[in-house]
């Protein structure tokens, strides 16, 4: 396999005339990528350059953007280095790996060690291995902000472009279609666009996990932690999937703790807030917390708006009537995505049919989007509306108290949590003072033994339900 030539390196200003030296590096160089594979070669010795020559002591300064890429490249290539350059140029003595400038505080962007060709992908990228394959259209610029992501934004801007952030690593987190992977692909294409050479990984968590398998069963768990542990600029998405999974979990934490240590930018998404993951390790949970943590909300009425309106600067020839952009911001309000989605299904269908699109033809195409955006029903409603019936206080459904008058109650709002709305039995469980899931399973198990035996119970969840659901 033909690979690409290492590229020219620029000596110090008071090496320039040393030209022997140069031209070693470069078979150096040459003969490391022939032998290592362009893998180890591109993640761990290519961003090595040529210090000073100390003709005095003999000694070749070979220097590293961070002190943990240098202890690595010290421990793993110390005594191949050293012969190499004896062999090219016996006057060479010694070599020394370090880390360029104090080697302790966290690289700037302008910092970063350029790469030659940054157009042109590496073997491994090529293959699709580790590439970061972000998505042409998932911009800072194409990004609708409104109060439900300003925070997010700003943070993702933040990591993104500032020569030093102050917090690493950047939680995003919120419900499925809210733009967290819009988010993630922003963060890579300007991170790219400041630093070209800059290495950029972007993977979901469940990739990571195949990636991670695939490695220990070829044996190849070392290339695994090299190519990861060696970018400038790690994002991984959807973090919630590697829940119960321990080994993979002990290598994410590893990783992770290694990118934090050596200066470079972490970026982690998920569905839910870190202390809301289930079956991840608490110091996972700890490290996760460590940075900055931003949420995205449900997006309100005046970002659905503007979102429509965004996206139909890309469709200019599809007319839709105000009355059709206020009605899908109002009725289409679970997530972004979907409502983008049903935005193109209403294009689509009026270019095949030649209809025009007014709220009938909306709601003639849109039926099942529709029905599947009737009004969520939240646990906070359903505490509101049992306490009201039960008449007793919110309160009592997170206190302690085991009286039959507020734990009946207090079961019937876990069992109608179970039954209404999506969350996770854990989940129910924190939201009724930290209950155990097995409190909540009981809850569960007990009002629907109650129900077939009491009239008056089973009346009363039924009104309950009528309510909730009207």
């Amino acid at each position: 396999m033909n690979h690409t030539p290492a590229r020219d390196v620029a000596l110090p200003a008071n090496d320039q005339s040393d030209g022997p030296i140069a031209a070693a590096w470069e078979q150096v160089r040459a003969g490391l990528r022939r032998d290592c594979g362009a893998r180890t070669f591109d993640g761990w010795l290519r961003p090595i350059t040529l210090g000073e020559f100390d003709h005095d002591s003999a000694t070749v300064a070979l220097e590293l953007p961070s002190q943990f890429m240098a202890d690595w490249v010290q421990t793993h290539f110390a005594d191949r280095l050293s012969l190499a350059w004896r062999s090219l140029l016996p006057s060479v003595r010694q070599v020394v790996i370090r880390a360029g400038g104090d080697g302790a505080r966290a690289p700037a962007l302008s910092e970063i060690p350029a790469r030659s060709e940054p157009d042109t992908p590496s073997v491994a990228e090529q293959k699709g291995l580790y590439a970061a394959q972000l998505e042409p259209r998932y911009r800072f610029e194409t990004f609708v902000v409104g109060k439900a992501n300003e925070v997010a934004f700003n943070a993702a801007r933040t990591l993104a472009g500032a020569e030093q952030v102050a917090f690493n690593p950047l939680f995003i987190h919120g419900g499925t279609g809210r733009g967290k992977t819009h988010l993630l692909h922003a963060i890579g294409h300007e991170f790219r666009t400041r630093r070209p050479g800059a290495k950029i990984i972007y993977m979901s968590a469940e990739k990571f996990m195949v990636e991670f398998v695939a490695a220990l069963r070829a044996n190849e768990t070392i290339q695994f932690k090299q190519q990861l542990r060696s970018a400038d600029l790690l994002m991984i998405d959807d973090v919630q999937f590697i829940a119960g999974k321990e080994s993979t979990q002990e290598e994410f934490f590893h990783t992770m703790n290694e990118i934090i240590s050596a200066g470079r930018r972490l970026v982690i998404s998920s569905d839910r807030a870190p202390q809301d993951l289930d079956g991840i390790e608490p110091r996972i949970l700890s490290r996760l917390s460590w940075g900055l943590v931003a949420d995205i909300n449900q997006a309100d009425l005046e970002l659905r708006l503007n979102i429509i309106i965004k996206k139909l600067e890309t469709l200019p020839d599809v007319k839709v009537p105000d009355e059709v952009v206020m009605f899908l911001a109002k009725r289409i309000s679970s997530n972004v995505r979907e409502l983008e989605g049903a935005l193109n299904r209403i294009a689509a269908y009026a270019t095949m049919s030649g209809r025009a699109i007014d709220l009938d033809f909306c709601g003639e195409v849109l039926a099942n989007i529709l029905r599947a955006n009737q009004r969520r029903i939240s646990i906070d409603e359903i505490q509101s509306r049992v306490s009201d019936h039960y008449r007793i206080r919110k309160a009592e459904m997170t206190s302690a108290r085991r009286a039959r008058e507020v734990a009946r109650p207090r079961q019937v709002a876990m069992y109608l949590s179970k039954q209404l709305t999506p969350r996770s039995l854990p989940e129910i469980g924190r939201r009724f003072g930290g209950r155990d899931h097995t409190t909540v399973i009981h809850a569960v198990r007990q009002i629907e033994k109650l129900r077939a035996q009491d009239p008056e119970l089973d009346s009363d969840i039924r009104l309950l339900t009528r309510q909730l659901e009207s």
